[in-house]
């Protein structure tokens, strides 16, 4: 009997994790995995920096996933795990670097308690009365724009100063153009359990809600609480690596997989690949989904290609010193500041201890949201200029450059707006149609490297059942 041939298309976390999955799975399996790119990791890019390895994508993973901490138990890299040092990040709104203020979601606030130097007095009324003021005209399930709904009810600096600078760095887009159903569901959930409580629905009180929830969590006596963040002691390259071990897979890049066919009960891809797959599992972005599965499935084609993609880019700087440099793990810049390029900046030497061992000043300066793509155009020195004038506006710091890399990242994540969940409902829909296909990432299953694992897991699990084993 032969043996059941997978394909993997995309050599990012999600498609390096289906493949792991798919060969544990099924051990006799042939997994193929077809990557576009010269490299593996997908949005994952670890350097060898002159000064040790350093990450150019994503810089960090949510702590509180305990399945994410299982699955690195599995592949045996737990112990590579390491945590911030413990120091604050501040926020500069106004022209100044203030405390980023505590409590809230996601930076839309409860109270304006602290919010003093921040926003208004208009605003900080408006936060505060807005419990008196008509409810929100809500309906269960549905998802509408953040950004709009936090300016209705609390005023525009509220969304240019705190909720913009929190959700910038997560999703590289303004909150108006992101849903709150696809990007804060807590609140979304709220919302729907108000209506269904019949409860006003205002948004301080959903927030309030949230904060209630969170407080009424019970921690075990004289244990430190849980940091918020991890990464790996020599960047998420220990991640892909392993995946691409374990796997046992044979991994193929500069391999642009274009489209997909049925053939004698199986599939054949274009591009890329010999003979005929069993299954196949897409690990791509939404709009190279589109393109791939056009013949086969004109309806899944339709709803991939209506994903939006934003676009960013990461500066890294290394300083001989770091003297004069605040005593902080970072800064959010608010949406609303003049003359100001970059919207972030991670102080690595000081937020993360690994960095810190290396001496001098590390820091990471980060450009451009959802369409602000003009900026990266730019010529790498400029954006390099630019990280350097910027930081030395926000903290006051200079200091003699050793190194410096950039990586521009177009199309690096999806635009999670207020169709988003609809559209990605009907993909799925679509796909369900078609055995021995699916679909995993960032764009189906969220962003954040937990959310992209057990996407990718599931995923496999069902595929399981379309293929004989």
């Amino acid at each position: 009997m032969m043996s059941v041939r997978f394909a993997v298309v995309g050599a990012g976390l999600a498609g390096l994790t289906a493949a792991y999955e798919l060969k544990k799975n099924h051990k006799d399996a042939e997994v193929d995995v077809f990557e576009a790119t010269d490299r593996i990791g997908g949005k994952l890019l670890t350097i060898d920096a002159e000064h040790g390895p350093t990450d150019m994508g994503a810089e960090a993973f949510i702590n509180f996933r305990k399945d994410a901490h299982a699955f690195f138990e599995e592949l045996g890299i737990e112990e590579r795990v390491v945590y911030p040092a413990g120091r604050h990040s501040r926020m500069y709104a106004g022209g100044t670097l203030v405390e980023l203020p505590r409590g809230g979601v996601m930076g839309i606030p409860a109270s304006s308690k602290g919010l003093e130097e921040v926003i208004s007095q208009e605003s900080r009324d408006r936060i505060d009365g807005e419990k008196d003021a008509d409810p929100i005209d809500w309906t269960i399930g549905e998802d509408r724009s953040l950004g709009a709904l936090v300016r209705e009810r609390y005023g525009d600096d509220v969304v240019d100063r705190l909720v913009d600078s929190m959700l910038g760095g997560v999703y590289s887009c303004n909150a108006d153009d992101l849903g709150i159903r696809a990007t804060v569901p807590q609140l979304a959930q709220e919302f729907d359990a108000m209506v269904t409580e019949g409860e006003k629905v205002t948004l301080s009180g959903a927030v309030q809600r949230i904060g209630e929830k969170r407080a009424g969590r019970t921690q075990a006596p004289n244990s430190k609480p849980m940091p918020v963040f991890g990464t790996f002691d020599e960047g998420f390259q220990v991640l892909y690596d392993c995946l691409a071990e374990a796997s046992g897979a044979s991994i193929y890049v500069d391999s642009f997989v274009t489209g997909i066919e049925k053939k004698d009960g199986g599939y054949v891809l274009k591009g890329a690949g010999e003979g005929v797959y069993d299954g196949v599992i897409f690990a791509t972005p939404g709009p190279t989904v589109g393109m791939q599965l056009k013949e086969l499935s004109p309806a899944a084609a339709e709803q991939a290609s209506k994903q939006k993609l934003a676009s960013c880019a990461v500066v890294s700087l290394k300083f001989a010193s770091d003297e004069g440099l605040p005593d902080i793990s970072g800064a959010l810049v608010a949406s609303d500041e003049k003359d100001m390029h970059a919207k972030a900046f991670t102080v690595s030497s000081k937020k993360w201890g690994h960095y810190e061992k290396r001496g001098g000043a590390l820091v990471r300066v980060s450009f451009g949201k959802f369409g602000q793509d003009e900026i990266l155009h730019e010529d790498p020195e400029k954006l390099i200029e630019w990280a350097q004038e910027d930081l030395k506006k926000v903290t006051g710091f200079s200091a003699e450059l050793e190194e410096a890399y950039v990586q521009v990242w177009w199309g690096a994540l999806p635009r999670y707006d207020a169709e988003h969940l609809d559209y990605v409902a009907d993909f799925r829909d679509a796909i369900a149609e078609l055995d021995g296909i699916e679909v995993c990432g960032a764009w189906v299953d969220g962003v954040g490297i937990p959310a992209i694992i057990s996407g990718a897991k599931a995923a496999v699990q069902r595929l399981a059942p379309q293929v004989e084993a």
